[in-house]
């Protein structure tokens, strides 16, 4: 169905090729995950399926892709449009139209379907996706996840025979991604729909893929079977790395083949307790962050306290009566579905949301009553799109002037973003940018001048897990220092890696928080890949097991 014949792409100004050597064939009716590092060239490789590259994005194609017969150089987007349905990265830039049954039947009534096809098209897809109660909403009022949903319902009207996907998942919570995985297969299986897919997180989609197509910069592209791929993948999910860790052959994929094979590593583990990850510290005075699971000091004066917090976001009551404390050393992870409020309570907290009732104070001030340049220096948010924070003409440009809002001295904010994600040139412009370098990007911009409070909406969407375990040291040493953080997340691994407490929010009100082992491990849904593999033991993350045994191995 899709096959590449010696494509390799080369845009103006690269030192390097972003794409080179790819000479495969993806077969008709198969999920193919694409997985690599960032910067490896998937996004590169998605868009020359679908025509984007090089009629939009420029640069030289070389060599031939061909998608159901027609040679994509010589076909532009639009003749591909009955063939090749594609959503990006960010949902915002897929939209035309202002609510989701609009959006939906778009795509449809530029082929000129049939007004009773779009109908029953658009009634099957808002079922499919959970959709059928947002029908009637303005895409603008959504949440993140939300959108996603509509964008890639956008997509499956139309009905193509290929769907290229690029991060489908990121920016849902886990039981809508399962819904999205689900959907997916039933036109894999059921319909012979070819999808071509880039995702981080693995954990997710792997067990689903039929072939896993891996790009390592430096290396030809690799197509096999998933487990063979993810035996020597530099990039994989906690249940392969807990089976390279225990040596299981051949390597599971997803956590019910894993616990077929966990009896001995129990065993091994029997009587050992997890242990707290190091920390590196930058300031010698520095006081020490409480490990996962704990709480901080509870005689720290909170950095932050909403006391039975109420926001309506126009007729919707987006927060209920949130009790809410936040101290000095603490890690804490806002959880819950799309449209539960997260991002609400963190708009909140930098004074984007006018309490509708109940009160907020951050530092001692009231957010929405506080000139921004005061509010700066006590709290910072980085927001789910990084886009909204990020105005210069080039990433020195965006460093310069985070570096002088903040007062700090020159070079700060690029040697974040260098320890964040290395290898972003100087003179690149942020919208050239991956979705997981402009998050690298804005999340310097906002550390660069330390805030006590620290606020991160999905700050690991398109990170790859090099990037998100670079993020989560720099977050743990934050801690180490003072700093608060408040990350609202849907990556369940991250959670489990980080935060010592964990707050779960359903339709505006908080409906548990504790530490972070009892609340993840007692939910299903939000519970990580080694906690479910290794349930009833206290473990979480693939580094705890990896510290206890090789402790006792010493």
């Amino acid at each position: 169905m899709i096959t590449f014949e010696q494509v390799s792409v080369q845009y103006a100004d690269a030192a390097a090729p972003a794409l080179s050597g790819v000479d495969l064939t993806v077969p008709e009716g198969e999920l193919c995950l694409l997985v690599g590092p960032s910067g490896s060239g998937k996004s590169t490789l998605l868009g020359t399926v679908s025509g984007l590259v090089p009629h939009f994005t420029g640069g030289v194609l070389h060599g031939q892709v061909t998608v159901g017969g027609r040679d994509t150089r010589e076909h532009r987007p639009r003749d591909l449009a009955d063939l090749v349905g594609t959503v990006g990265q960010d949902p915002q830039a897929h939209f035309v139209t202002d609510t989701v049954e609009d959006e939906l039947a778009y795509g449809m009534e530029s082929l000129g379907l049939p007004s009773d096809v779009m109908r029953r098209r658009v009634e099957e897809t808002l079922d499919l996706l959970g959709l059928a109660e947002l029908r009637d909403r303005a895409l603008h009022s959504l949440s993140g996840g939300q959108q996603q949903r509509v964008a890639i319902g956008s997509v499956l009207t139309v009905h193509p025979r290929v769907l290229v996907l690029d991060e489908p998942t990121s920016a849902l919570d886990p039981g809508a991604a399962e819904e999205v995985l689900s959907v997916l297969q039933r036109l894999v299986h059921d319909l012979g729909t070819t999808v071509l897919m880039a995702e981080h997180r693995l954990e997710r989609v792997v067990q689903y893929a039929d072939q896993v197509l891996l790009l390592d910069p430096g290396r030809p592209p690799v197509l096999g079977e998933p487990a063979e791929v993810m035996a020597h993948s530099p990039v994989h999910p906690p249940v392969v790395g807990l089976g390279r860790l225990a040596g299981w052959h051949p390597l599971p994929l997803s956590v019910r083949d894993a616990r077929r094979k966990a009896a001995g590593l129990r065993t091994r583990l029997d009587g050992l307790h997890p242990t707290p990850a190091p920390v590196t510290r930058t300031a010698p005075t520095a006081p020490t962050a409480p490990t996962v699971g704990e709480s901080p000091t509870p005689t720290a004066a909170p950095i932050a306290d909403a006391d039975r917090l109420a926001v309506r976001r126009g007729p919707v009551h987006a927060l209920r009566g949130v009790d809410l404390t936040l101290r000095p050393g603490e890690i804490a992870a806002l959880m819950g579905r799309n449209g539960a409020g997260k991002s609400t309570l963190l708009g909140a907290l930098v004074g984007l949301h006018a309490p509708a009732a109940g009160s907020v104070r951050v530092g001692g001030l009231t957010p929405h009553r506080t000139r921004p340049a005061e509010l700066i220096r006590r709290v910072g948010l980085v927001p789910q799109d990084p886009r909204d924070l990020l105005y210069g003409e080039s990433v020195a440009a965006e460093c310069a002037a985070a570096d002088g809002d903040a007062g700090a001295a020159a070079g700060t904010c690029r040697a974040l973003v260098e320890r964040l994600l290395p290898g972003i040139a100087d003179d690149a412009h942020p919208r050239d940018l991956s979705e997981g370098q402009r998050l690298s990007l804005a999340l310097a911009v906002v550390l660069t001048a330390r805030p006590p409070l620290l606020l991160l909406d999905e700050p690991t969407r398109g990170l790859d897990y090099a990037a998100k375990a670079r993020l989560v040291e720099i977050l743990r040493t934050l801690a180490a220092e003072g700093h608060a953080v408040l990350l609202a997340t849907h990556d369940v691994e991250l959670a489990a890696e980080l935060a010592h407490r964990t707050v779960i929010l359903a339709e505006g009100e908080i409906v548990a928080d504790g530490p972070t082992p009892e609340v993840v491990v007692s939910s299903p849904a939000f519970a990580p890949q080694v906690a479910k593999i290794l349930a009833p033991s206290p473990w979480l993350t693939v580094h705890q097991v990896e510290r206890a045994l090789d402790g006792s191995a010493g």
